[in-house]
């Protein structure tokens, strides 16, 4: 995919938020129902408890009212919203409900992409910023509970339920913060993880994780070329939370030591497209970013399709 060109109307994320179901399930209370166990699930996908319930439309309301309340937007200086959802509450329209219920006057769509659905709506914003908006919220939402077999022990342990938003304002100058990006598919991988309509997640899960470290690294080096800069100059990335086996083989595969990433799996599990903008959230809240400071995202997802971005934090002047 081409850089971003030079001259475009650049933006910055000014707002976040995350929002997560009350309900937690841990890995011991999966062993009640599953032939398995907590040191099982843990070895295998770095995975304790994951929190599940909700609706789409709903931990969407709940996440993006909090980014809007930290960038200081009214809802009606929102001129476009972006869901990503594999779990739509309706076949049509779940981003025309969250727009009506936040109150906002402005087109809205979905987005799937499955799990990199997130950063294809990060990118479509900047596009749509590049075109003139000025501020965009952007939304990754899954409630993936309602399309886990509760009954295979290969899935179930693995999904959750989740939201995270982003607002994303334009600057006046050049200086926006997207300095790379790319956006991947290989349709020819659509078998080793899917889910009919009306039917439940089905997964390859050796098959996955070969071709997902592959798909991962070849879509960040593209987005890292763009920029013009190295995986020793990037302070975090932050990855979708998959399986921490999959987060560690990517470090490694880029040079980075774990410490520069962050890792939200233990506690809330694959959440799909929720899964980068909630660990953004977290490392976010946690003070781990500074002006300057430049971000590298990266996911793949079901299809297979696989998205990168790297941003300078604050924006590039």
């Amino acid at each position: 995919m081409p850089a971003t060109r030079p001259g475009a109307k650049g933006a910055v994320i000014t707002g976040w938020g995350m929002a997560l179901p009350e309900k937690v399930v841990t890995n011991h209370d999966l062993t009640q129902t599953l032939d398995t166990s907590d040191e099982w699930i843990v070895a295998r996908t770095g995975i304790h408890q994951r929190h599940i319930g909700g609706t789409t439309a709903g931990l969407s309301i709940e996440s993006a009212q909090a980014a809007l309340e930290m960038a200081g937007v009214a809802p009606e200086q929102i001129d476009a919203l972006i869901l990503s959802t594999t779990t739509p509450d309706r076949a049509w329209g779940t981003s025309a409900v969250i727009q009506d219920k936040l109150g906002l006057k402005c087109g809205a769509f979905d987005i799937n992409a499955a799990c990199s659905g997130f950063m294809y709506g990060l990118v479509n914003a900047h596009g749509l910023i590049a075109m003139g908006a000025e501020r965009v919220l952007v939304i990754g939402t899954d409630t993936l509970s309602r399309i886990v077999d509760w009954n295979d022990r290969g899935t179930a342990p693995l999904f959750a339920d989740g939201s995270g938003a982003m607002v994303l304002e334009a600057v006046d100058n050049c200086g926006g913060q997207l300095l790379g990006w790319d956006l991947d598919a290989d349709g020819s991988a659509s078998e080793i993880l899917w889910a009919d309509v009306g039917g439940t997640v089905n997964m390859e899960g050796k098959e996955v994780f070969r071709r997902a470290v592959r798909i991962m690294m070849d879509s960040a080096e593209k987005s890292m070329a763009h920029a013009g800069i190295t995986s020793d100059d990037l302070a975090l990335i932050v990855p979708h939370q998959a399986n921490i086996r999959i987060i560690q083989a990517a470090c490694e595969r880029l040079g980075v030591e774990m410490d520069r990433a962050a890792v939200t799996i233990d506690h809330t599990g694959n959440t799909s497209s929720a899964s980068i903008p909630m660990a953004l959230c977290e490392a976010l809240n946690a003070g781990r970013v500074a002006p300057g400071d430049h971000i590298l995202l990266v996911g793949f997802g079901a299809g297979m399709t696989a998205a990168s971005a790297v941003l300078k934090w604050g924006g590039a002047s």
